[in-house]
């Protein structure tokens, strides 16, 4: 009902529409009955030939009713797909990280593409066939079948005209069709683009959700126009083949009139004869597969309802702030984190999504303490980073070094204690200006199939190419990129297949600079690149972290020794905080990674 209502008026002129058709068919009896009692038994050709032109007029008034109905049904129902579809996709883009970790990308398509047109279908469709035939079944529910071999041949000769209109109709609806896949397909594209972990971490870090949606609702709008010229084409041939049979019914009553008043037939098998071409079975049988049709459309609107109804785990707060002037400094006070349990994530799982199990912190106090177990990604993290700092973030694989830097831009939320952005708590600044003030360079660089410009511009849409190139030279890109025949024009292919390792990790940092963030954060940033590159780019880090705080994890000794302050994580704590000198002084974890994987060999 709610999203019907914007398009009542439609809706209720298809209902009036129905009414009229159904009207329309009880009058092909009253001329049944006049050609009877007048035309017949007086003799009188003119009568005979005004009723069979009546006889024609009847369904061209129908047919013509028929289209109009058909261009209301379609334009709701098309409408309300575009909005279903487009509220769908907006209310995804708010889901969290964790969601789309939990979540197969096929599952959230098809919601989107076939269930919705499902859903649609039970409006436009199946309401209006119950309606549509029910009363036309109780307006012939009297006619009586009869044949006649020679009248049945007169009705069957206007079978060839059949074939020019099929033809012209299935050219127009293949031309249709092929440009709908396309507009499906690119759909398709977008979805999984942006619904797969890295595209949603990409959209999320660069505040890029209203454009997607953007570049979403044009295609959803192609599908949209196209669906009602399609409606419109169907209605037509349709029409056609109404009008054509009335053709060959009007000559049956004028022939068949005739042969009566010759004496060749009965006036009974005239009245057997025309009735039987009212095909009285086609809405009984239409009937008895609408519960079919009725139950597959609810199951469709479940399905759709299902996701919306899932709530937003990570909402933005109602009085959330704008960020402005970010300074940088970065504080996490005794923070505690865990992923979302699997077993209460992702579509289906439960009819409201909880982003972790309900017996975790939120129901701790500070009177009740903690027992530390390893299902902590983060134990108790509290560490100060003054704006300008930069600081390296070193520990074993999985001692929660990726899960710390998610938790700045707020990709996940902390179940305990705070981040804060300058004295701001994360959670109460908006969406946008926290995707503002960080930028994230992640462990897997996840580049669009599009050119290297346009990869880039998801930072910055506004860069000018000379903004472009400067970035690429910080990033040391630019003798790749004027090596390319097509230069920043280059298309990177999926994921960005068509460059190495190293030339998308560079594409990534380029992006980073673009963007002009206040607080770097850096997941390994120059793990994939070799010697040569990892110099060249270190240097332009450097000089870039400068004026900004940057939050590094490194795996690189030189990273590690200029760094403000190391921050050494094991087994999701914070075990130890100093300099490089200070740090190997204390002879604990950093001094052991120092000699097991920074100090170089020899």
């Amino acid at each position: 009902m709610g999203y019907g209502r914007p398009y009542l008026g439609k809706l209720l002129g298809v209902l009036i529409t129905v009414i009229l058709i159904s009207g329309l068919s009880v009058v092909p009896p009253i001329l049944i009955r006049l050609l009877i009692d007048e035309a017949i038994p007086t003799g009188d050709l003119t009568a005979l030939t005004w009723l069979g032109i009546g006889m024609v007029a009847v369904p061209v008034v129908n047919a013509g009713v028929g289209i109009i109905q058909r261009w209301w049904s379609a334009q709701a129902g098309e409408g309300i797909i575009f909005d279903l579809r487009g509220q769908l996709y907006a209310h995804l883009q708010r889901m969290s990280l964790g969601f789309f970790t939990n979540t197969r990308t096929g599952e959230l398509i098809s919601r989107i593409q076939s269930d919705v047109v499902g859903a649609q279908q039970a409006i436009t469709g199946t309401f209006v066939t119950i309606l549509s035939n029910l009363v036309s079944v109780a307006a012939i529910l009297t006619v009586l079948i009869g044949a006649d071999w020679r009248l049945t041949l007169l009705a069957v000769a206007a079978l060839p005209l059949f074939i020019t209109p099929a033809r012209r109709a299935a050219r127009a609806l293949r031309a249709v069709t092929e440009r709908q896949m396309k507009h499906n397909a690119n759909m398709s594209s977008i979805l999984q683009e942006t619904f797969n972990v890295s595209g949603a971490l990409l959209v999320k870090l660069f505040d890029r959700g209203s454009r997607e949606l953007g570049r979403f609702s044009e295609e959803a709008a192609g599908v949209r126009e196209l669906g009602v010229r399609s409606a419109l084409i169907g209605t037509g041939f349709r029409a056609a083949m109404g009008v054509i049979s009335a053709l060959g019914t009007a000559s049956v009553f004028w022939v068949g009139g005739w042969m009566v008043i010759e004496g060749h037939i009965s006036l009974g098998t005239v009245v057997m004869f025309s009735t039987l071409l009212v095909q009285l079975y086609a809405p009984l049988t239409a009937l008895s597969n609408t519960r079919v049709e009725f139950a597959t459309s609810l199951v469709s609107f479940e399905r759709v309802f299902q996701v919306l109804d899932i709530a937003v785990d990570l909402p933005e707060a109602p009085d959330a702030q704008e960020l402005i002037e970010v300074e940088g400094e970065v504080e996490f006070d005794r923070v505690w984190f865990r992923y979302p349990s699997e077993r209460l994530q992702g579509i289906g799982a439960s009819q409201r999504f909880t982003p972790w199990d309900a017996l975790s912190l939120e129901e701790d106090t500070d009177d009740q303490p903690l027992v530390s177990t390893r299902d902590w990604a983060l134990e108790d993290i509290s560490f100060r980073v003054p704006s300008g700092a930069l600081v390296a973030v070193v520990g074993p694989s999985g001692a929660g070094k990726t899960t710390l830097s998610y938790l700045v831009p707020r990709l996940y939320e902390v179940n305990r204690g705070s981040v804060r952005i300058d004295g701001h708590d994360v959670r109460g600044l908006t969406f946008a200006s926290l995707a503002r003030a960080v930028g994230e360079v992640t462990q897997e660089t996840y580049l669009l199939h599009d050119t290297i410009a346009a990869n880039l511009r998801y930072a910055a849409p506004d860069a000018t190419e000379q903004q472009l190139w400067e970035a690429c030279e910080t990033a040391n890109l630019t003798e790749l990129i004027t090596a390319l025949p097509n230069g920043l024009g280059t298309v990177v292919g999926e994921r960005g297949y068509r460059l190495s390792g190293g030339e998308k990790q560079r594409v990534a940092i380029a992006r980073v600079i673009l963007k002009n963030p206040a607080i770097l954060v850096l997941d390994e940033a120059t793990s994939h690149l070799d010697t040569r590159s990892e110099a060249l780019i270190q240097e332009a880090l450097e000089r870039l972290m400068r004026k900004r705080t940057s939050l590094v994890i490194a795996h690189r000794l030189s990273t590690v020794q200029a760094a403000d302050v190391i921050l050494v994580i094991d087994k999701g704590r914070l075990v130890e905080q100093g300099t490089h000198d200070e740090l190997l002084e204390i002879d604990g974890l950093y001094a052991t990674l120092y000699q097991t994987q920074f100090q170089p060999v020899g």
